[in-house]
């Protein structure tokens, strides 16, 4: 516990209450404000916010060539036309945010710099305590509410994944994790390796690759990538025949959406035909004498981990080039000027960029009580994924793994509005989601099945989630096309909501 957490601990001040609280200041936490103002007009709300400005996951991440891997209009939101090429930067993408923030009036309601690091639930004042400190000054701070709608993501901000190999401490040049890239990293004329297989590898290689003297792609096993133009053609199309703006936003939004859809299926239903699809994508770019088996061709059946969209191929056009090489094979270990594989083949580098991934976080950190008695989410059942069993009064937004995050920040800001206003309706101050009778034999079950999804910083944290249930009401379906009639349609009175 830091020093200013302790001095918090001892002096809280007097609370600051509202309606409700959003913790997270990201694209879940700005969408969540949106959707409260516009269907809650009378509820008064703060958002918390721990890092200087908005942005979340577009503010921290500030690696070179830094971009979104799933396409803006279902990232973005429905009630804002997304105008730019499908695939943005963190800038353009920053840039939209704010014009949300500015053109709904949501700024007054942000507090930036606010770290919170106690949540605690009182049955008596049926309300959320929460408790931090302020980053500039180190004052404590208390806010109450009567509902904590949690916003901030699913993974730690403040540190990226790192796997400890033998020999790190020997080498004698800079190892890097994206999510901390520092400002003044100098890589022009370097030779850089980048371990990893993922969107943040695919996305850097590229990025840095004409300025290095050379760049290599060091993967223990391959990944599925989508390579195609960064243009959308149905919206360029209706653009051409001059359709307004909005609605040439809901109907891209569709299509895509419909298409992300198909995909899915067709990972299950055909995933061989599909796998040769997106092996021909790649190979379209490296040609055919390039080892695609080797370096592109994984072991599992295409979206058990998430693919990600590479536009206009640049990743393979830069290895296509010579600009940047793959390499994949096990480490042995670092040694003082790179890194020996298991091969005994050494690959030298100036520099070691680790995009090995993320550590999940599971509701920001946070220290939550009930009553005093200290959570343990892993002993809760999750409700869809976005409620918790014996947990009053909170939902987290918890996003699609094969579909943008956002498309469930819009469908849950829904429903929180609705269940909200269904509360004030029942002159209910608690709601908490519970187990019904014929759910007591009900087998609980991991988060997510990996044989569905099965990322590593998924496995690796796996015991920390909530477990899941083998109905509809107790997991996270991951069907956006389901959950869009679903959620809408959930019964308010139904025996999983407890009131009072």
């Amino acid at each position: 516990m830091t020093t200013s957490e302790t001095r918090a601990r001892s002096t809280p001040p007097e609370a600051e209450h509202f309606d409700v609280v959003m913790v997270g200041a990201g694209i879940s936490g700005i969408g969540a404000a949106y959707h409260l103002k516009e269907q809650c007009p009378e509820k008064s709300f703060v958002v918390l916010e721990g890092l200087e400005s908005f942005g979340g996951t577009w503010l921290i991440h500030r690696y070179p060539g830094i971009r979104s891997d799933s396409d803006l209009y279902t990232f973005g939101y429905r009630f804002k036309p997304w105008i730019g090429p499908p695939i943005a930067t963190a800038e353009e993408i920053l840039c939209y945010m704010g014009e949300v923030i500015s053109e709904n009036a949501l700024g007054p309601h942000i507090r930036y710099g606010h770290k919170i690091f106690s949540a605690s639930w009182s049955n008596a004042e049926k309300r959320w305590t929460l408790e931090g400190t302020r980053a500039e000054t180190g004052a404590a701070f208390r806010f109450t509410t009567n509902f904590l709608w949690m916003c901030q993501g699913y993974y730690r901000h403040s540190q990226g994944y790192t796997p400890r190999w033998k020999g790190m401490e020997d080498f004698a040049g800079e190892i890097i994790h994206p999510q901390t890239w520092p400002e003044d990293l100098e890589y022009r004329d370097k030779n850089v390796v980048v371990i990893g297989s993922g969107a943040t590898a695919a996305t850097v290689v590229p990025a840095i690759a004409a300025d290095c003297s050379h760049v290599t792609l060091l993967q223990r096993s391959p990944t599925y990538f989508i390579p195609g133009r960064n243009e959308n053609e149905l919206a360029d199309r209706l653009r051409e025949l001059e359709i307004d703006e909005s609605w040439v936003h809901e109907i891209t939004r569709k299509q895509i959406i419909y298409d992300q859809a198909e995909i899915t299926r067709r990972s299950f239903d055909e995933p061989e035909v599909l796998k040769e699809e997106l092996l021909g994508g790649v190979r379209a770019f490296l040609g055919p004498d390039f080892d695609i088996e080797k370096h592109f061709t994984p072991v599992y059946r295409p979206w058990r981990q998430r693919i990600a969209f590479v536009p206009d191929g640049d990743i393979f056009q830069g290895i296509a080039s010579g600009q940047a090489s793959i390499v994949t094979e096990e480490i042995d270990r670092f040694t003082q000027k790179g890194i020996r594989l298991a091969s005994g083949e050494v690959l030298e580098a100036d520099i070691i960029v680790t995009a090995t991934g993320f550590n999940l976080s599971v509701l920001g950190d946070i220290d939550f009580t009930v009553d005093d008695e200290p959570i343990d989410f892993s002993k809760t059942v999750t409700y869809r994924g976005m409620m918790f069993t014996g947990v009053p009064n909170m939902l987290w937004i918890f996003g699609y793994f094969r579909a943008s995050w956002t498309l469930r920040v819009d469908l849950l800001g829904d429903f929180v509005c609705r269940l909200l206003n269904h509360m004030e309706k029942k002159n209910a101050t608690k709601v908490t989601t519970v187990l019904r009778p014929e759910d007591e034999d009900m087998p609980l079950l991991p988060w997510m099945d990996p044989e569905n999804f099965n990322p590593g910083y998924l496995m690796r944290s796996m015991h920390l989630l909530p477990r899941r249930g083998d109905k509809p009401e107790w997991q996270h379906t991951q069907d956006y096309w389901a959950e869009t009639h679903e959620i809408p349609a959930i019964d308010l009175d139904a025996n999983e909501f407890d009131y009072e």
